[in-house]
């Protein structure tokens, strides 16, 4: 079931619609959970039971080709598929071949159903279809491209649109930035992954080279604002004020939708801080090349599907967790002894308010009460969760914290890095 998406398509948040495939009317219900799926005829409401569906409804309809005279909604002809039983008869209504004159040809009839129809792109295939957010142009689109060569890239609105059509299998993957090494951590994609159950399943890293762009004939002294998004406007700030701009700064939502705001509306006034490649897409000219305050400047990227992958230990992996406690951060000092001991590397720690009680009250009759701010604290390490130290590792976090969860554990981007530049 692939979403056929037309070029420059922007997803919106998803609003249920009914669809129908062949003869079956079929109903895809998720707001959370890629599991949350139901079929019409009662099929079972787990992914086992609808994968396991799916195959029999594909076995029956060739066993009712070969043997007409068999009656093939009968449930007890087939007990289990791939290991899980089926509780649901189908009960399939042969398809009786239509011919309304002698002379005229009998339609042939419909495609069988299969799980292939319904299952994920191949990991690492061509055409699969990645969410990111911005519009085309965006420099979430390149490191979609670099993550996974000859994707669809799938543009979004918001970062929380890409994780729902992962979970809603309108995509395969999402590719999302995390923190850059400029403007540090993008704490709305943190907040993200605690919220959804999507699983990081690798990263890419993306260096950034901005460019001033406007419309066609206009110079920088026609110049009264300019628009980016707002870590692009800081990582330019020192560079703007060299070229003389005394320009307001506006920001919005991404990069590349500054440029094509710009073309839309034919705003002479204005220029963007964006790509070469989005000055290419909306029309635009390039006023100044590689405007960013440091050359050293990029972002990094994660990847995250429905479905986690294996760890490995033949190739360098990371493992990103979060966890929290009840009684504090007094309990950071341990977990850190943890990995410390076992000669584990951390590469980032993040913390992040507990929403669902961010302040702790402690009560003392002689100091009186004191309030202290909840956090959830966002480890990555350079160890693979199929190693043994590893595991020793996380189970004695386990015992310091009340919540611990593994985003994910996968592989490093190990590919060679050099200061941004011009295309």
């Amino acid at each position: 079931m692939q979403a056929l998406l037309p070029p420059n398509y922007l997803l919106k948040p998803y609003i249920p619609l009914p669809s129908r495939v062949g003869p079956t009317r079929l109903t895809v219900q998720c707001a959370y959970r890629s599991d949350s799926l139901n079929f019409h005829s009662s099929v079972g409401s787990t992914r086992s039971d609808w994968q396991s569906s799916c195959a029999i409804l594909a076995s029956k309809v060739v066993s009712s080709q070969e043997q007409p005279a068999e009656k093939s909604g009968s449930a007890d002809n087939v007990a289990a598929v791939n290991g899980h039983k089926t509780s649901v008869d189908l009960d399939l209504v042969p398809i009786e071949k239509l011919s309304s004159t002698d002379d005229k040809p009998a339609s042939p009839p419909a495609k069988a159903l299969t799980i292939a129809d319904l299952s994920p792109a191949p990991m690492h295939g061509a055409q699969l279809r990645v969410a990111y957010q911005g519009v085309p142009g965006a420099y979430s689109e390149a490191a979609a491209g670099k993550a996974y060569p000859n994707c669809e890239a799938i543009p979004c609105d918001q970062f929380e649109v890409a994780f729902q059509a992962v979970e809603l299998w309108i995509a395969d993957r999402a590719v999302l930035p995390v923190e850059n090494s400029l403007g540090g951590s993008i704490h709305r994609n943190y907040d993200l992954l605690l919220r959804h159950r999507l699983h990081i399943v690798g990263e890419v890293q993306l260096p950034v080279h901005h460019c001033l762009l406007a419309l066609p004939g206009v110079r920088k002294d026609y110049l009264t604002r300019v628009i980016s998004h707002p870590q692009a406007l800081s990582q330019c700030e020192l560079t703007l004020t060299k070229l003389g701009l005394n320009v307001a700064r506006e920001a919005v939502d991404d990069t590349a939708g500054a440029a094509e705001f710009i073309a839309a509306n034919n705003l002479r006034d204005t220029a963007a801080i964006a790509s070469a490649r989005a000055a290419d897409l909306y029309g635009l000219n390039i006023l100044a090349d590689g405007i960013q305050d440091d050359s050293s400047n990029v972002t990094r990227f994660v990847m995250l599907a429905r479905e986690p992958i294996i760890p490995r230990t033949d190739r360098p992996f990371k493992t990103s967790i979060v966890f929290a406690h009840d009684k504090g951060t007094s309990v950071l000092f341990k977990v850190l002894s943890a990995f410390a001991f076992r000669n584990i590397s951390l590469t980032k720690i993040e913390s992040r308010p507990h929403r669902n009680r961010p302040i702790r009250l402690v009560n003392d009759s002689n100091e009186g009460t004191a309030k202290h701010f909840e956090y959830l604290f966002y480890v990555d390490f350079e160890a693979s969760m199929a190693e043994v130290r590893a595991q020793n590792a996380l189970a004695e976090v386990q015992e310091f914290t009340s919540f611990l969860r593994v985003l994910g554990s996968y592989p490093m981007d190990m590919t060679p890095w050099c200061p941004s530049r011009g295309d």
